[in-house]
């Protein structure tokens, strides 16, 4: 996720908490009226996608209400960690890798910018992208949406990081977002991947004293739809965690490393 802007210059269309106002020509969610509408992109994974079905409404304000106490719920983060580092080796310095729901960006955008990459975070929560800001000076980020990476054509990327992100999605976008990320990657390039394995979708979670929305997957079914958004899974390690607030119950997060298939 990124800074308070979906492209320099311009003001961010705010379709993605609304389903208000004019139809976007380059496809997506209506934006409200007064809003500046965004340039047409040529990628287009998302052409296809029923826009009536997207509802972000509540996700991006939890996680505002939530702010640094994300890092105080989830202190370790080993497979998180573990997972950058791999994806960190894969690239030479200076690649540019994109930050897919930054978070705080701790600890993925620091790890990448202390290992010599460029990083792009985007959050859809201006909260969150304002510590990300605050604790990574180095990497840069935009409040935005995921569906907003093509629009705003912020690729080629050489590399993805995508911590618990594609949960915040209901199931029927994920494959969407998948091949998103597929047109927006050089080819041949790694994603690194979490999720939290869970036969759900679009369930309804309290979480931090705010409601969240989530989705996930059984592990076979989540290799499934991963390949059949265009990548080859190179590696995979499941970790039992238990977060430090008892808000939250115990869970289990797969991490796929991934390479880009042309």
């Amino acid at each position: 996720m990124s800074s308070t802007d979906g492209t320099p210059g311009s003001p961010r269309p705010e379709g993605s908490e609304s389903r208000s106002g004019a139809e976007n020509e380059g496809g997506g969610p209506p934006t409200p009226e007064g809003a500046a509408r965004p340039p047409r992109s040529k990628a287009r994974a998302y052409k296809d996608f029923d826009w009536n079905t997207m509802d972000r409404i509540g996700q991006a304000a939890a996680f505002d209400a939530i702010g640094d106490r994300y890092d105080e719920a989830f202190p370790h983060k080993e497979g998180q960690i573990a997972s950058g580092a791999w994806l960190a080796e894969q690239l030479p310095a200076g690649s540019h890798i994109l930050d897919l729901g930054c978070g705080t960006g701790l600890p993925t955008a620091r790890q990448l910018v202390e290992a010599g990459h460029q990083v792009t975070g985007i959050d859809l929560s201006p909260g969150m992208v304002k510590l990300a800001e605050a604790n990574v000076p180095d990497a840069e980020f935009r409040r935005m949406d995921i569906y907003e990476v093509e629009r705003y054509e912020l690729g080629p990327f050489d590399g993805v990081a995508a911590y618990f992100s594609l949960l915040m999605l209901p199931r029927a976008e994920i494959p969407y977002a998948l091949r998103m990320l597929h047109q927006q990657l050089r080819e041949g390039a790694p994603m690194a991947m979490s999720m939290v394995e869970a036969d759900v979708d679009d369930f309804t979670l309290p979480f931090l004293g705010n409601t969240i929305r989530v989705s996930g997957y059984l592990r076979d079914e989540l290799r499934q739809v991963v390949h059949e958004g265009g990548f080859e899974i190179a590696g995979e390690d499941a970790y039992a965690y238990a977060p430090a607030s008892t808000d939250v119950p115990p869970e289990i997060q797969l991490f796929l490393q991934c390479r880009r298939r042309p």
